[in-house]
Parts: structure tokens; C-alpha cells; sequence
């Protein structure tokens, strides 16, 4: 184990420590599809929202009018996306086929679908070509990566020249007392809610796990340089809880 996100990937997975993090992962939010929105807005007292809105508030509709949007869920940062930007073309690419159903039906009853399409795929094996966007955004999805560089190195292949990255992801509180009180919520209450709900037993205590091991602030900042990305900013939100980082091609 040399560093932090090779870690994760070995250590943390929803079910066993046998088997492929990426399979487990997509199990997983295929079982989880059908609550997964109502969790996000009961767990974070709705606040999801609007750490959803703060991240795409860093793109602009000038630059990023064809965008790609990495573990996309149920399609909330893609629908974000068009009620800020009114970009061209949206895409929304997530490897859990129910979450895309689900996703799907939300696309269609807002009447967004000559605007965003969703598809199943594997964001460490995109079949797009290179350079064909101008953003990609991941929200609360660079956790489940089955390899974290490589996901990564993937969104940069993607990407355009210049093009810029937004992901928003969790971290964690540094600052007494609300590091010891979000650490207990985040690993007694939320996975009992989580688990009873999604009527997964592991889901949630997994959320609480890879969020522990995830190489926050400056660890993320230095993996996305790896992978070549440059003028990289995160900035927190909400004591820490989430950060959004930044990063141009």
C-alpha cells in the first residue's frame, strides 16, 4: 500500500474484499437506484442541492457548450447543468444501468432529452474520442472509481484543450468540534437510515468507509496534476464536508 488511492481501491469495497471494486460498486447503486434520490435529500437535509449548483456555478455557457457528465446517478448535475448553462450538448455516462433508468425518467418528464442523453459506460474505458469535450463534471462519484488515476487520466483524454474538469466530491472536517460530530453521523446514524431505507445493508457504511480513505484537498489536487491537469483550486463547502475541485487541461 504506497499511497492513498491505491489504498482505497484495495481496502474499501461495498460487499467483500474479494472480488472487483468496479462490479461491487455497480451492484450496488443498481440496488440503491430506487431511493438514491430520496436519501440525498433527507441525509444532507437537502443541502446536496446546493453544493450541486455551487460546483457548476464554475463553468460558464460561453466556453463549456458540450459536456460530459462522469457518474452521472439519476442525472442531477446534468439537469443542473442545462437550467444554468443551456450548453449545446450533454452527456451523462454512469456504470449502474438502473441509475440511468431512473435518470432517464427524469430527463423525459422535464422535456431535456434533445438536450441530454444518458448512457451506460465505464468511466475508466470511455468510448468517446479524444478531446471531444469542452467540460467534464463528476459529483460524489470519484470515490467509486475502481482506479482512481486511471479515471481520471480517462476525463483528460476526454477534454479538449483547455478544457476544464469540476468535481465535487466529500471530504473531511478538520476543524473541533464538527469533525468529531460529522464523523459520527457519517458513521452511526446516516448508515442506519441509509441501509434500512435503500434496504442494502452495506451501501452506506461504504459511503462512510471511502470517505475516510479518499485522498482529500491537497493528496487530490497532486493526483490530478499526475494525470496532467493544471491550474488546479478546490475550495470547501460546509465545514468541509464536500470540496469542489477544478483543473484545465
Amino acid at each position: 500500500m504506497n499511497n492513498t488511492d491505491t489504498l482505497e481501491q484495495k481496502l474499501v469495497k461495498p460487499y467483500s474484499q474479494e472480488g472487483s471494486k468496479k462490479q461491487q460498486v455497480t451492484e450496488m447503486f443498481d440496488n440503491i437506484a430506487p431511493k438514491y434520490d430520496f436519501l440525498n435529500r433527507i441525509l444532507s437535509l437537502g443541502i446536496d442541492k446546493i453544493w450541486r449548483k455551487k460546483a457548476i456555478n464554475n463553468l460558464n455557457s460561453t466556453d463549456h457548450r458540450k459536456i460530459l457528465d462522469v457518474a452521472t446517478g439519476t442525472a442531477d448535475v446534468a439537469i443542473e447543468i442545462n437550467k444554468q448553462l443551456k450548453p449545446d450538448e450533454i452527456i451523462g455516462l454512469d456504470i449502474s444501468s438502473e441509475m440511468i433508468n431512473y435518470g432517464k425518467k427524469k430527463i423525459n418528464k422535464a422535456n431535456l432529452s434533445d438536450t441530454i442523453s444518458l448512457e451506460v459506460g465505464d468511466s475508466e474505458n470511455m468510448r468517446f474520442s479524444d478531446k471531444s469535450f469542452d467540460a467534464v463534471t463528476v459529483a460524489f462519484g470519484v470515490r467509486n472509481f475502481g482506479n482512481l488515476e486511471a479515471g481520471l487520466a480517462e476525463i483528460h483524454r476526454v477534454l479538449r484543450n483547455k478544457g476544464k474538469v469540476v468535481i465535487l466530491e466529500f471530504s473531511k472536517p478538520k476543524v473541533f468540534p464538527l469533525k468529531q460530530l460529522f464523523n459520527f453521523y457519517f458513521k452511526h446514524i446516516l448508515p442506519k437510515i441509509g441501509n434500512k431505507t435503500s434496504k442494502d445493508d452495506n451501501a452506506y457504511d461504504y459511503l462512510y468507509e471511502s470517505v475516510q480513505v479518499f485522498p482529500d484537498y491537497e493528496k487530490f489536487a497532486a493526483i490530478l496534476k499526475k494525470v496532467g491537469f493544471r491550474s488546479i483550486e478546490w475550495k470547501s463547502m460546509t465545514i468541509g464536508i464536500c470540496t469542489v475541485y477544478t483543473g484545465i487541461k
